[in-house]
């Protein structure tokens, strides 16, 4: 075996240290490039107008990165606001309803107004956006004796952070107007208020861009990827690391013939119940527990200073995704417990008995927020550790 000089050994270290950042250079600026043509296309609420532009375009990247791409459509009312306030002393606050409670006629309620859980005609509270809206509100709204509810949403800074609607195809409690938690102190001097939340229902329909890659193993269990590619506003930081991660899973799938076979999906509904996830799985019944597991990227992946967190099903498949990216220098902030239902779609697959893994990030101050647009939201070099890491997960699963 010929020996290296020292000049020749610190030649190739210093080629070697060259070519991976020159690639970690590359992988970079496509991560950008995709993060920055998502933000440009608008509102990503599901069924929007930029919904079938975003899914055209997504499978176009998808087609790029070797997959077999099909998109699958599905039906929904469509929510669409229309007079949507509340008004008390001269003023009027405009707001979003939230989308699996019932809404008003035009004319709306007037009441009295005070603390949610009281004896007012409408009640208020404030809650931060997502679902997590604890013990006691959920009970609370499921019997409540307001005749409306206003929540002033809680997010990083002023603005409206709409909360997402598990129940959509199931409306329960009282009319729920959403407003921005910066009116709370002129809430609070109020005792009485009208209140209207009119919508009007669109039939219309959203997209799941789906893709295959074969296997050379047809009686394995496949593999599936998944992110969600919708939200309520432009959902940069929120979805754009997710879309990255999976279409480099994508990519390295591809470059070399995985074992098993692997599905693809990014689906549309993520605000919604998870109607996109649900509509695929309703398609393929025996999919949910029958993967080999399913690789999710959740909300947040890269966005700027937040934390991360790992979901598993198993020790097994915690350890591989700790492992790799740990290699790429990623510290774990997170591990979610055991057998506790994780976090967005990986809930589903829980629920329905399958293996999962799972990779989000916590504490993004403009989560579900308007403001939530490029640049400055993303962290790229934090996506393209946690893309280049999870491309060699779901290549591990897909082999092993």
């Amino acid at each position: 075996m010929t020996q290296l000089s020292r000049k020749e050994f610190l030649g190739w270290l210093g080629a070697s240290a060259f070519g991976l950042a020159a690639r970690a250079d590359v992988m970079e600026q496509r991560a950008a490039r995709l993060i920055r043509e998502y933000d440009r296309q608008g509102v990503h609420r599901t069924g929007a107008q930029a919904d079938e532009q975003s899914a055209r375009w997504l499978a176009a990247q998808a087609r790029r990165c070797g997959g077999a791409i099909a998109l699958e459509s599905f039906t929904l009312d469509r929510v669409d606001p229309q007079a949507c306030f509340v008004a008390a002393d001269d003023k009027r606050v405009e707001g979003m309803p939230i989308f699996d409670a019932p809404f008003t006629s035009a004319a709306g309620v007037r009441g009295t107004l005070g603390p949610f859980g009281g004896d007012a005609d409408i009640g208020w509270i404030e809650l931060p956006p997502n679902a997590e809206y604890g013990a006691s509100y959920e009970p609370t709204r499921r019997n409540s004796r307001h005749q409306a509810i206003i929540v002033l949403t809680k997010g990083g800074r002023p603005g409206l952070c709409p909360i997402n609607a598990p129940q959509f195809q199931h409306p329960y409690g009282s009319p729920i107007l959403q407003i921005s938690g910066e009116h709370r102190e002129w809430l609070r001097r109020q005792t009485s208020a009208h209140f209207v939340a009119q919508v009007k229902r669109t039939k219309t329909r959203a997209i799941n861009v789906t893709a295959s890659i074969k296997g050379g193993n047809g009686r394995l269990e496949p593999l599936v990827v998944m992110t969600p590619r919708s939200g309520w506003w432009r959902s940069t930081s929120e979805r754009g690391g997710g879309l990255v991660c999976w279409l480099e899973a994508m990519r390295a799938l591809s470059a070399r013939r995985p074992a098993r076979d692997v599905y693809f999906l990014a689906s549309s509904g993520h605000e919604l119940g998870h109607l996109g996830l649900k509509d695929f799985l309703a398609r393929r019944p025996q999919l949910a527990a029958g993967a080999r597991a399913w690789i999710h990227f959740g909300a947040n992946i890269g966005a700027a200073g937040a934390p991360n967190r790992i979901q598993a099903s198993s020790d097994e498949l915690e350890a591989i995704a700790v492992n790799a990216l740990t290699s790429k220098g990623v510290a774990i902030n997170d591990k979610a417990k055991r057998g506790v239902a994780p976090f967005g779609e990986a809930g589903e697959i829980h629920r329905n008995g399958g293996r999962y893994l799972s990779l989000l990030c916590l504490a993004n101050p403009l989560f579900h927020h308007p403001a939530d647009r490029w640049p400055g939201v993303v962290d790229i070099q934090a996506v393209s550790r946690y893309a280049t890491a999870f491309a060699e997960v779901a290549q591990t699963l897909a082999q092993s």
